[in-house]
């Protein structure tokens, strides 16, 4: 039997997702497909590898049943065999992540993001449980490291114990300890993915193969191009683009990320961000102002450098 695969090099982008005003939805937000749907469409068209919907910053625990397995479906059409679709099947339990994952391969999914249980500090015996039962769904998985979120730290050790499961075949690598790549490598054969944008640089230069990534919600052109400079090693070149972004990028690590991300799209006027459900709130007025400041920076940096070359 053929262990699942899923060629992860590339961009893939955690997607935010579009809301409208309507009184009669969960806190007055019903999704927009439509606008989530020209998203894609617009991230795809950009250059990018792929699309992670019903992530944290999809707002995935703000959705009901319907609405989250309704935008993986939307995601698949959108991306149209363009690339990959990788959807987010966290869950409290084994059984609720199982669920997800069986209806995101029968949507069309590429493969699965898995954070261990969340809403529960799970041991290490519990987070492989967790692993080894998601993988019955049969479609590849790329595990969560987000300390920050879940309290629980897949640590190098640890990830070489969930590689032996034949399904899990990469981790997404969002604890900002930039050192821990090596340490994987090390100990199993296993993609080390990027995972928190404000580190993409040296998770690429200490062996990062892809980027599962917030800002390129906002920056998809620029993202491309810094992930395609790694690759190739132009490690000058990437520096020099990655210190005209890096500021902005911080945002993708606090807890205001979706919020930041979602302004920070609808300032670049390519695509539509828009509102947070529920427990996100607004921006205070000195947040949403220093992102606007580094929005608005990145922005004449870009253009300046477009114009350097043109």
């Amino acid at each position: 039997m053929t262990e699942p695969t899923m060629n992860l090099g590339g961009v893939v982008v955690a997607t935010t997702l579009a809301f409208r005003e309507d009184p009669s939805a969960p806190a007055g937000l019903a999704v927009d497909y439509d606008r989530f749907g020209e998203h894609v469409d617009f991230l795809m068209a950009n250059g990018c590898r792929g699309v992670g919907p019903n992530g944290s910053l999809g707002e995935y625990s703000s959705l009901t049943d319907d609405e989250r397995r309704r935008v993986v479906q939307v995601a698949v059409d959108a991306v149209d065999g363009r690339g990959i679709v990788v959807a987010g099947v966290h869950g409290v339990g084994s059984h609720q992540a199982r669920h997800w994952a069986e209806l995101a391969r029968e949507d069309g999914a590429d493969g699965v993001l898995l954070l261990p249980p969340t809403l529960y500090r799970a041991n290490e015996g519990e987070v492989i449980a967790h692993y080894a039962e998601v993988a019955k769904a049969g479609l590849p998985i790329m595990a969560y490291n987000n300390p920050f979120d879940t309290k629980v730290d897949l640590t190098p050790k640890l990830v070489a114990k969930l590689a032996e499961i034949p399904e899990v075949v990469a981790i997404k690598e969002f604890s900002g300890d930039v050192r821990r790549v090596y340490e994987i490598k090390e100990l199993c054969d296993i993609d080390v993915i990027a995972g928190a944008d404000d580190v993409l640089f040296e998770l690429m230069v200490n062996g990062a193969v892809g980027w599962f990534a917030g800002y390129p919600n906002a920056f998809p052109r620029e993202a491309v191009e810094l992930y395609d400079l790694c690759i190739r090693g132009d490690w000058h070149e990437a520096k020099s683009l990655y210190e005209q972004l890096v500021a902005v990028f911080r945002w993708d690590s606090r807890t205001e990320f979706v919020q930041a991300i979602k302004l920070s799209m609808d300032l670049c006027g390519n695509s539509y961000g828009g509102p947070t459900r529920p427990p996100r709130g607004p921006l205070s007025a000195e947040q949403r102002a220093q992102i606007t400041a580094d929005t608005e920076r990145a922005l004449a940096a870009l253009a300046a450098r477009r114009a350097a070359v043109a």
